[in-house]
């Protein structure tokens, strides 16, 4: 059935019914040759990336925008719509936007609060998602985002692009096939330059603003600009400061690559330095991670100022990357495409690779084949790898080492962590039942 057709199908009172066991069926999906049209959420930082990455790959459409801010709304579509030559749809509710069938994918970049509940609420609306890092706020929703993905037959793909970078896969299989010998310890770094973000008191809200949209699950408080734009990845209650901003990208490495999902242990120790500002988040954190069955090590450092370079690429201010120690040998990987590799006592260099990769087309391929186990990086992985961020903030905020239940997913030795793991949300802005 053709994309139109099928849209005006859906449109009549007895497609209505049938809308989700119909967009749940691989088999009558859009064909290799029709478009795909996307609406972006969240347009002031990684969102300008979703428009322009999934725009230039073939078949598909920017056909709307939502943002509860709509200044920036109006002034992303104006500017669209201006280098397309067509109508972009805006909208500021995004569950008015859900209720579109002519919107067949939801990328979702607003603030973490609204990953995973956005998420949800796509894959029940019959939407594919590609959302951004980190993959939720807590444990709870994110497992839940992946049963109710699995449930509604939808692809879901974790934006951690470096999976995408043929470079960084190639590493992966050199781990794999045993080139580092035995590998038993990773390290993950997130040494970004980040200055204080001061104090700020509360204001009016500002004209345009949806601030009670803006807050969604979280809790009222009142307007700030240190907790808007941009500044709310260092509050808790809609980031996960810069382990789960930057972080997760290399604790999403760290984890792939030693081949491991959730810890047995987690321990961490940290603290906000420096500055005497409105930040909650920690900038200095040093998590450790044991994984008993695997006998392997997983240890995670941010830092936020002055710095060495820990992965030897001569970084200034900025040194984010992963290194992986093994009984013949290193690896570092400094960077989102590349890796390299030192063998024996001395270090000798042994392979290594510079080479990038196209996460957008690689979502919309799977899109297209209705097959999750083509994504790069699938709602599971971007599950698991979130949650180690999450594991190692409970620990930080509750100061004990965590004992995790990894079947269930839980804290089993702290109350208060188990709490944190599992989040808190303000009506109407819940989860739905599992």
């Amino acid at each position: 059935m053709h994309n139109s057709n099928r849209r005006s199908f859906l449109k009549g009172s007895a497609g209505t019914a049938l809308t989700m066991s119909l967009l749940g069926n691989p088999a009558v999906w859009a064909g290799a040759n029709d478009k795909i049209r996307v609406c972006t959420t969240g347009v002031h930082g990684r969102g300008n990336d979703h428009i322009g990455g999934l725009g230039r790959v073939e078949g598909v459409e920017i056909a709307a925008l939502c943002d509860v801010d709509e200044n920036l709304l109006n002034s992303k579509a104006d500017a669209l719509e201006k280098r397309s030559e067509r109508k972009i749809k805006r909208y500021v509710d995004f569950r008015e936007m859900l209720k579109d069938p002519d919107i067949d994918v939801v990328t979702v970049a607003t603030p973490n609060h609204w990953h995973s509940l956005q998420s949800i609420w796509a894959c029940e609306a019959g939407k594919d998602v590609y959302v951004e890092k980190p993959l939720s706020h807590n444990i709870r929703e994110g497992r839940l985002l992946v049963e109710t993905a699995r449930k509604y037959n939808r692809i879901v793909q974790h934006g951690t692009q470096i999976r995408s970078s043929s470079a960084v896969q190639e590493a992966i299989e050199h781990l794999r096939q045993g080139t580092l010998g035995e590998v038993y310890y990773a390290k993950g770094t997130c040494y970004k330059w980040r200055n204080t973000i001061g104090k700020k008191e509360p204001a009016p809200t500002p004209e345009g603003v949806h601030y009670n949209l803006w807050l969604g699950p979280a809790k009222e408080r009142p307007f700030t600009q240190n907790r808007f734009h941009y500044n709310w990845h260092w509050h808790w209650d809609y980031g996960n400061g810069d382990i789960g901003n930057q972080g997760v990208h290399q604790m999403d490495i760290a984890r792939w690559g030693l081949g491991v999902k959730l810890p047995d242990l987690v321990s961490s120790v940290g603290g906000h330095f420096m500055f005497d500002d409105d930040q909650e988040t920690p900038n200095t954190l040093v998590s450790s991670m044991k994984f008993e069955k695997e006998n392997k090590m997983l240890v995670f450092e941010v830092r936020h100022w002055i710095t060495n370079d820990e992965l030897g690429e001569g970084g200034k201010g900025n040194v984010v990357g992963n290194l992986f120690l093994g009984s013949e040998g290193i690896m570092v990987i400094p960077s989102y495409s590349s890796y390299q590799i030192y063998l024996g006592k001395d270090r000798k260099p042994g392979p290594g690779r510079n080479a990038g990769g196209d996460h957008y087309a690689n979502f919309i391929k799977a899109v297209r084949s209705r097959k999750h186990e083509e994504l790069n990086a699938d709602v599971l992985e971007g599950h698991y790898s979130s949650a180690l961020c999450h594991l190692a903030n409970a620990s930080y905020l509750v100061e004990e080492t965590l004992k995790i239940d990894r079947e269930k997913e839980a804290c089993t030795n702290n109350d208060d962590a188990h709490k944190i793991l599992q989040g808190t949300y303000r009506k109407p802005f819940e989860l739905p039942d599992a």
